[in-house]
C-alpha cells in the first residue's frame, strides 16, 4: 500500500500550500474532464504534425523556407502550434504522469500487479489491433518509394513491407524505431512508466515537499537524456511530473480556487496559458537565431517540458480553457484519442504511398475524416472491449492476491 503524509505550511503557489499531498478522497471524487479534452487536443496535434512532415519536402522545394515562405509560416509562427506534435506527445507524458499515478493514490490500498496486469492490456490489445490494420494496409496497398521525396521522414521511417520477425518485435513495444506505426515509440515508455509506477509514486511522495527543486531536477535530467542520446533520461522523467502534479493535485485546485477569487484572475490564466505555449514553441521562434541541432537551440528545446506542464496546469486552473476542454467537440476528441493517435499512421502512409507526397494536400483532404471515423469505429471495437477487459483482469488479480495473502496468514496452513 502507497499511502500519502501532509506536509507544513508553506508560500503559495499552484503545486504548494498547506496540505502539500493530495488527498486521495479529494482525488477520486471528481474526474478531471478537462484533462481528456487536453489529450484529444494533443492527438490532433500530432496528426497535423505528421501531415506536415508530408508536405515539408514538396513546400521545401517550391517555396523554400525564407521569411514568408510557406514552411515560415508553419514553422517560425505561432502556427507552429498546431503541428507541434513533439511537443505534444510531452503533453501526453505528463497526462499519464497524472492519470496513471491517481488510482495510485486512493485509499484502500494498490495492488500493483493487479494494476500492471490490467494496463499490459489496455496497451497492448490496441497496439496489436493497430499492427494488424497497418500491415494489411502495407499488403493491399504496394508501396514503393519512387513516389516519395528520396531523404525525407517518410522515406525513411515508414515501412515499405512487413516481415513477422519486425512485426513481432514492434508488437513487443521493446524496439527503439517502429516502421509499420511509427507512433508506438511513445507506447514503449508508457509501458516501462507503468512497470516503475511505485517507484514514481513513492519518490513524488518523499519530494512533494520540495516540488519546485524536483521539477528543475527532472528538467536537466530530460537535458541530459537529449545531450547524450539516452532515450530512457530524455522522456521518464516527464512522466514523474505528472506523477508528482498527481500527488499533489489537492494543492493545485485549491491554489486554483484562491487565484480564481482575486482581482485580475484573468489576467493572471492568460499568463498561464500564453507563457506555457510560448514555452512550448519558444525553440522554433528563435531558431533563426539559433540552429536545429545546436546546443542553444537543445536547451531551448528543452522548454517545452516546462510548456506542457503550464499547458496541464492551465487545464487544471483556467477556467475558459477548462470550460473550452469540457464541450462536447474536445471530450469527443479526448474519448477516441488513444484510437485516433493509433490509427492514423497506417491510413496516411498507405494515402502517401498511394498518391506521392507531392499531392500532400490531397492526402490531408483524405486522411483528416478517415482518421476520425477509423478511430471512432477503433474506440468501439477495440479500445473500449479492452478498457473493459482491463478492468475485469485488474479485478481478478486484485481479488486473487487478496484470497492468497488470507490463506497465507490463516492459522494453521
Amino acid at each position: 500500500m502507497i499511502s500519502t503524509a501532509t506536509a507544513v505550511r508553506t508560500p503559495e503557489s499552484p503545486l504548494r500550500d498547506a496540505h502539500s499531498v493530495a488527498s486521495p478522497a479529494r482525488i477520486s471524487s471528481s474526474r478531471l474532464a478537462s484533462l481528456d479534452g487536453l489529450r484529444g487536443v494533443a492527438a490532433m496535434v500530432v496528426v497535423f504534425h505528421h501531415l506536415y512532415l508530408v508536405a515539408e519536402p514538396v513546400l521545401r522545394q517550391q517555396g523554400g523556407i525564407g521569411v514568408g515562405s510557406a514552411l515560415w509560416w508553419l514553422s517560425q509562427t505561432p502556427l507552429k502550434l498546431l503541428t507541434a506534435g513533439s511537443e505534444a506527445v510531452l503533453v501526453f507524458f505528463v497526462l499519464s504522469g497524472i492519470v496513471v499515478a491517481l488510482p495510485a493514490l486512493k485509499p484502500g490500498g494498490f495492488s500493483w500487479a493487479g494494476f500492471l496486469s490490467g494496463r499490459l492490456a489496455r496497451l497492448y490489445l490496441p497496439v496489436w489491433a493497430s499492427l494488424v490494420i497497418g500491415t494489411v494496409a502495407i499488403w493491399i496497398v504496394p508501396r514503393s518509394n519512387s513516389v516519395i521525396t528520396p531523404g525525407t521522414w517518410m522515406d525513411k521511417a515508414q515501412a515499405t513491407a512487413v516481415g513477422w520477425g519486425s512485426l513481432f518485435t514492434e508488437a513487443s513495444l521493446t524496439t527503439g524505431s517502429y516502421a509499420v506505426n511509427n507512433v508506438l515509440w511513445s507506447l514503449r515508455w508508457e509501458l516501462v512508466f507503468s512497470v516503475l509506477l511505485p517507484l514514481f509514486v513513492a519518490l513524488a511522495i518523499l519530494v512533494s515537499r520540495y516540488w519546485a527543486i524536483a521539477v528543475a531536477a527532472v528538467c536537466v535530467m530530460s537535458t541530459l537524456g537529449v545531450i547524450n542520446g539516452i532515450d530512457a533520461l530524455r522522456y521518464l522523467p516527464v512522466f514523474f511530473i505528472g506523477t508528482l502534479m498527481a500527488v499533489r493535485l489537492d494543492a493545485i485546485r485549491q491554489w486554483t480556487q484562491r487565484r480564481l477569487l482575486r482581482p485580475r484572475a484573468g489576467l493572471a490564466g492568460v499568463a498561464l496559458v500564453a507563457g506555457s505555449l510560448v514555452l512550448l514553441i519558444g525553440e522554433w521562434m528563435m531558431r533563426p537565431v539559433f540552429a536545429s541541432g545546436s546546443l542553444v537551440n537543445t536547451l531551448l528545446s528543452q522548454l517545452s517540458l516546462l510548456g506542457a506542464t503550464g499547458l496541464v496546469l492551465s487545464a487544471i486552473a483556467v477556467r475558459p480553457v477548462r470550460s473550452a476542454l469540457e464541450a462536447r467537440p474536445t471530450q469527443w476528441l479526448g474519448r477516441v484519442s488513444f484510437s485516433l493517435y493509433l490509427v492514423h499512421m497506417p491510413i496516411l502512409a498507405t494515402l502517401t504511398f498511394a498518391f506521392g507526397d507531392d499531392r500532400w494536400w490531397l492526402v490531408a483532404i483524405l486522411t483528416l475524416p478517415l482518421a476520425l471515423l477509423a478511430a471512432w469505429g477503433f474506440h468501439r471495437i477495440i479500445e473500449r472491449p479492452s478498457h473493459r477487459l482491463a478492468r475485469t483482469i485488474t479485478g481478478a488479480v486484485t481479488a486473487r492476491l487478496e484470497t492468497h495473502r488470507g490463506d497465507s496468514v490463516r492459522p494453521g496452513t
